[in-house]
């Protein structure tokens, strides 16, 4: 399924493609809270980075002479859109499990809303779909978590220390670069239209939207 066209996801008429869901895209930085947030919230939450493509995918982007797993062309952003869309429109998806060590998919995992009018998409890669989910009806909001960078790379770093993610020295590489580059980061997510806030801000939105939800019902 190609994503890069003008034209809907789903050739359907739109009364038979109607969402009766909406997502709230999450991005920001590796180590920024996002996944911290999305589980706190209660809701339906999509991991974007169970979308990753296996390393044996040919024509992976390379820097410093491994596979750059921060470039979203390793990325399979027209399996994620159409999960999204799924989930939207349908109720449910069956989803990836993907396993980062290992840089490959390792099962499958079923998630249905069970009613809910809201769920999460959380990635770093998640303001890629903005636009398109905004063109198909489905976005209720894209926020961009943000928090003091040296509190960003500790947090990362630790996080991926403790579950092998890779080996330490790859850690600290990536990590130093990942710290250089978190403000052009947060410039390039805030122009695909992602909304820069904090955790406490996120959680706001959220509250907020909720509310409006149950005053005006389905």
């Amino acid at each position: 399924m190609n994503l890069t066209g003008d034209d809907g996801l789903f050739e359907l008429p739109p009364e038979e493609r109607r969402p009766s869901a909406r997502v709230i895209l999450v991005t920001g930085p590796s180590g920024s809270g996002k996944t911290r947030f999305t589980n706190r919230t209660g809701l339906p939450v999509v991991a974007l980075d169970d979308f990753y493509f296996d390393d044996t995918q040919p024509g992976l982007p390379m820097k410093h002479g491994i596979i750059d797993w921060d470039s979203p062309k390793c990325w399979n952003r027209d399996a994620a859109m159409t999960a999204l869309i799924e989930l939207a429109t349908v109720g449910e998806s069956v989803l990836p499990i993907y396993d980062i060590p290992s840089n490959s998919k390792v099962g499958e995992r079923r998630l249905h809303l069970q009613g809910s009018q809201l769920f999460l998409a959380e990635g770093i890669f998640a303001a890629e779909l903005v636009e398109v989910a905004e063109r198909e009806g489905i976005l209720a909001d894209a926020l961009c978590i943000s928090r003091p960078r040296l509190q960003t790379f500790w947090f990362r770093l630790m996080r991926d220390l403790d579950e092998g993610r890779k080996s330490t020295p790859t850690l600290l590489r990536r990590g130093i670069s990942h710290a250089l580059n978190e403000p052009e980061m947060y410039r390039r997510l805030e122009s695909k239209g992602a909304r820069r806030v904090s955790i406490v801000e996120a959680h706001e939105t959220l509250t907020q939207m909720l509310a409006k939800q149950r005053y005006t019902g389905p």
